[in-house]
């Protein structure tokens, strides 16, 4: 992550004298410490108290590939000086509304306004940005006594994912699952609405990728197979050998086509890989590459962009409801991110009926317990949205599911309103989950990424 931190300051002030500037740049220079703790680089600027001034610093930031621009009011700043720089820039803009004292009773001293009284600053420079249709967002708070540099930091998480979008790549293999309508977005729409390219495979380059996977490979992904998984039935020498060299294949096209998302069409793989690759899709959800089933390169776009701002995210699909308890249970054929299993995946044959080819080795395991954030990304009749809602996901109390991708999700309402609501918005039926998220953090992403954002 890396940030564009502004200075924002008023030259009425310069002309009494610069010490109050100064100790405030020290002020300024310890926030931006704080940032980089927080294992954020910091792009640092000049102190801006008139236009010219924001338009030097903010082409900097830019030049610079920041992924957003993070504003500081050490004092009031006139909202039309910096106006114009900021409704031109195409980085999201991030306001860190903080102050030096975090004391400010009557037991505070006087001179203390002259470096605290930046609110109002802030409330000038939003009303501006506001008119302006400029995507921000706001965290205020004492930077030392309150969480406000680390909900900062989950905005730029947010401003980082949706700005990964821009030239990133999608592959898809087996085409589409036929009949399936909610999540098609035609490739062209893909890349002019999002900046994104959908790739398919070329020629014999499949084939000769699979030739090319060698004995000592596979070996070395069945040792890898053992030591990560927890067997709990033989699996054949061919049936292992098969799988693996499905997934390493797989793992070098997704290398070679430099791809940041993929989907594939478990109908379509006949003739495309020697399997189905569960496995080895859920390893590159593990290293951050998007995926969702089916063909949905929608949804494997937004998976791996927000992967890139939080890394433990995964495609996921509502299966069937809990009444009883209130959860849904969410599941798929055999695709989690590995990162976010409760205990070490379970690994077996799966039956692979569905097609005329050696079944695969699949490896399941429970999505963790913790708080996440349900995200589907669906079309309307107005245009692309975002349907967010925090979630808080179950631990597994027996094994009664252990061949199957798994997990529970509290909303926190009863699932017969949820299930009403998801369907009244029209969301698919894929969806995303993100753990260590807020839904305030991703209604900045989906703004950043110009879908309307639906919190639930």
């Amino acid at each position: 992550m890396k940030i564009g931190f502004l200075p924002l300051y008023i030259s009425l002030y310069d002309k009494l004298g610069t010490e109050t500037k100064e100790i405030l740049r020290v002020f300024y220079n310890d926030v931006a410490a704080k940032f980089e703790e927080r294992g954020v680089e910091v792009f640092k600027c000049d102190i801006c108290m008139e236009d010219y001034q924001f338009e030097k610093e903010i082409e900097r930031i830019e030049a610079n590939g920041c992924d957003a621009i993070v504003t500081l009011h050490l004092a009031y700043s006139p909202g039309l000086n910096s106006e114009k720089a900021l409704a031109n820039t195409k980085l999201p803009i991030i306001i860190c509304d903080t102050t030096r004292a975090f004391d400010f009773s009557d037991k505070q001293v006087s001179s203390e306004i002259s470096y605290c009284h930046g609110i109002h600053g802030v409330m000038d420079m939003c009303n501006l940005l506001k008119k302006n249709k400029k995507t921000y967002a706001v965290a205020a708070g004492h930077f030392e006594e309150s969480d406000v540099l680390d909900r900062v930091v989950g905005y730029v998480k947010a401003a980082k994912a949706a700005k990964s979008l821009d030239g990133s790549r999608v592959g898809i293999l087996g085409g589409h699952f036929d009949g399936m309508g909610d999540f098609l977005v035609d490739d062209n729409r893909m890349k002019e609405l999002f900046g994104a390219t959908v790739v398919y495979p070329e020629g014999d380059e499949l084939k000769e990728i699979i030739d090319s996977v060698t004995d000592d490979e596979i070996k070395s992904g069945i040792a890898k197979d053992k030591e990560e998984f927890e067997f709990i039935e033989d699996v054949t020498d061919e049936i292992h050998s098969n799988s693996v060299k499905a997934e390493i294949a797989l793992k070098k096209w997704v290398e070679k086509k430099n791809l940041q998302a993929l989907t594939v069409n478990f109908l379509g793989i006949k003739g495309v890989l020697p399997t189905m690759p569960f496995t080895g899709i859920c390893r590159l959800m593990a290293e951050q590459i998007g995926y969702a089933g089916e063909g949905d390169t929608l949804t494997a776009l937004f998976t791996g962009a927000l992967m890139q701002g939080f890394k433990d995210t995964s495609f996921i699909e509502i299966f069937c409801p809990d009444w009883k308890n209130d959860t849904l249970y969410i599941s798929h054929m055999g695709e989690m991110n590995y990162n976010l299993v409760d205990k070490k995946p379970t690994a077996f044959t799966k039956s692979f009926a569905y097609v005329d080819c050696l079944p695969p080795v699949g490896a399941s395991a429970c999505f963790k317990p913790g708080n996440a954030v349900f995200v589907n990304v669906y079309e309307d009749e107005k245009g692309f949205n975002a349907f967010i809602s925090p979630v808080k996901v179950i631990k597994e109390t027996t094994d009664n599911f252990k061949e199957s991708v798994r997990g529970w999700l509290d909303f926190s309402k009863p699932i017969s309103e949820v299930l009403e609501k998801i369907s009244e918005c029209g969301a698919t039926h894929h969806s995303i989950l993100v753990y260590d998220a807020n839904p305030k953090e991703i209604e900045f992403f989906a703004k950043c990424a110009g879908l309307t954002p639906v919190i639930y």
